[in-house]
């Protein structure tokens, strides 16, 4: 799109005209020495300037120079395409538990009855997508922790990485400690607010850190967690008195989300894993307006320099 920065610039387009017709005219200083001969040759010369200055082509071609120049004076330019900028959100880590216990089938979607990975990938893939301005990034961890997914704004690619993982991926038993370490190492440098979602249906059983250790260094690096813990109760609820293979440890996961600013959800079925994530999605919205950036492209120096061509011809002509 192509418009003028500084529009009220054409108001200088009649000066040259208010000059000549109000101004007046500048007195030519007499030379103290007199040369007769001289005087007619002047006198001559000067007419012959005027008759020149005064033609229709002279006066067309300063006025289209002036025209030019006070164009350029307005900042004409270019105006591309809008480009959105990103979306100034939060770096938001997933940590997803991939332990044996995870196969589990005591969650139901749509009357069919799903193991606990399942139903984690379907309500955190839908919170993914949800999560436009935010970076997000996924850990997977069992017996250890990796990172599946780097932080990106690339939420399809997360959704599809957390849909592809398999329980057992990360071996058969919980890194928790790990998994938080991991984060904290992946999110240390960033700047801005800095979540993690930690979602596990078991208790620390491998790896390397203490999860209470790793809870009080996310909280000196301002690493807020958020612990989910995934599964129905061993004696009671939909399936009896089947007994569960995972023994939850909910007091630490408590304590992890409680150390560091976050909070501590319980997930007995799907319904209540959806309104988990619709909290966290409340208490940790997104940035909804969306803003524009134009790229500009300045066109001054073209109407300016045809503006100097065409005086400077003028000049070259009167000087003939």
């Amino acid at each position: 799109m192509f418009e003028f920065a500084w529009p009220w610039m054409f108001a200088m387009l009649p000066l040259p005209w208010l000059a000549w017709r109000f101004l007046p005219p500048v007195k030519r200083q007499e030379a103290a020495l007199r040369v007769p001969f001289l005087e007619d040759f002047e006198s001559l010369q000067g007419r012959k300037s005027r008759a020149r200055d005064s033609s229709a082509p002279g006066l067309l071609v300063a006025t289209l120079a002036w025209v030019l120049l006070v164009s350029a004076a307005a900042r004409p330019q270019w105006q591309g395409e809008a480009v959105p900028l990103p979306l100034q959100g939060r770096d938001l880590m997933l940590a997803v538990d991939l332990s044996g216990s995870m196969a589990e089938e005591d969650f139901v979607i749509g009357r069919q009855r799903v193991d606990r990975l399942t139903a984690t990938k379907i309500v955190a893939g839908n919170f993914i997508e949800k999560r436009k301005g935010d970076r997000v990034g996924l850990i997977l961890f069992g017996e250890q922790a990796y990172l599946q997914t780097p932080l990106t704004y690339d939420l399809k690619t997360v959704k599809t990485l957390l849909e592809e993982a398999f329980i057992n991926m990360a071996g058969q038993k919980t890194a928790i400690g790990d998994a938080i370490g991991l984060a904290i190492k992946r999110l240390r440098d960033k700047k801005g607010e800095k979540v993690l979602i930690l979602m596990s249906d078991g208790e620390n059983t491998a790896g390397a850190m203490n999860p209470l250790k790793a809870a009080e260094l996310a909280a000196e690096e301002d690493l807020k967690i958020y612990t989910i813990g995934i599964g129905a109760d061993p004696e009671s609820g939909f399936f009896g008195r089947m007994r569960s293979r995972s023994v939850l440890d909910e007091k630490t996961l408590t304590r992890i989300a409680e150390g560091t600013g976050g909070r501590y959800f319980r997930a007995r079925d799907t319904a209540q894993l959806v309104a988990i994530y619709d909290a966290i999605d409340a208490m940790e919205p997104v940035e909804n307006e969306q803003r524009f950036f134009r790229p500009v492209n300045e066109l001054f120096h073209w109407p300016a320099a045809a503006s100097m061509l065409l005086a400077s011809g003028l000049l070259f002509r009167r000087r003939g």
